[in-house]
C-alpha cells in the first residue's frame, strides 16, 4: 500500500470543522485501501454468496454520496448512479466495472458533496429525505455519511488483507 497521505482530524475545532475533517479523512482512508490494487484485485469479492468487493465500495459510497448530499439539498428526483431504483445494493456488484468508472463517479459525487457543504449557511440547513419522506439537517447529513464510511471502512480493511495481504490504518 501507498504511504499514507491522510490529515487527520483536529484535536480542537468547530464543530462544522470537525465533521469535514472526519469525513475527509475517511474518504482517503478508502481510497487509501484501494491504491496500488489493478481491476481485477479490485473486482475480487470476500466470499460467495457475497458480491462485495472494493470496487463495489466505492460504487456503494458513491450512491450514498449522491443520497445524502445531492438528492436531499439539491435534486430530490436525481437519478442513482448505478441503478435505476434507489438499490444501494445494485453498486456492489463491480463484476463488470472498473477503477476509471466507478472513482470517476465517486469522485465527482464526493466533490458535489463537499460543495453543498461549503456552501451551506450552517450545519442547520434543512434537506428533504425524499426516502424517509422527512427533513433532516446537514449536520445529520453529515454524521450519517460519516457513520457510513466508518462501517465500510471496516470492510475495506478486511477485503484489502484479502486481496494481497496488507493490513493496517
Amino acid at each position: 500500500m501507498t504511504t499514507d497521505e491522510r490529515t487527520g482530524p483536529p484535536s480542537f475545532g468547530s464543530e462544522r470543522e470537525t465533521l469535514r475533517a472526519f469525513l475527509d479523512y475517511h474518504r482517503a482512508t478508502l481510497a487509501m485501501k484501494c491504491a496500488g490494487l489493478t481491476d481485477e484485485q479490485l473486482r475480487q469479492r470476500s466470499m460467495p454468496p457475497s458480491t462485495l468487493s472494493l470496487l463495489g465500495l466505492v460504487r456503494h459510497l458513491a450512491e450514498v454520496e449522491r443520497a445524502w448530499f445531492r438528492r436531499v439539498f439539491e435534486e430530490n428526483d436525481a437519478p442513482m448512479v448505478w441503478s435505476d431504483e434507489i438499490d444501494f445494493q445494485a453498486a456492489y456488484d463491480a463484476s463488470a466495472s472498473t477503477r476509471e468508472e466507478a472513482f470517476t463517479a465517486w469522485e465527482a459525487e464526493v466533490e458535489n458533496s463537499r460543495r453543498i457543504e461549503r456552501e451551506a449557511d450552517s450545519l442547520d440547513l434543512v434537506g428533504h429525505q425524499p426516502r424517509w419522506e422527512e427533513d433532516v439537517s446537514l449536520r445529520m447529513v453529515m454524521v450519517h455519511v460519516l457513520l457510513e464510511y466508518g462501517r465500510h471502512n471496516g470492510h475495506a480493511d478486511f477485503l484489502r488483507e484479502g486481496v494481497d495481504g496488507t493490513v493496517g490504518a
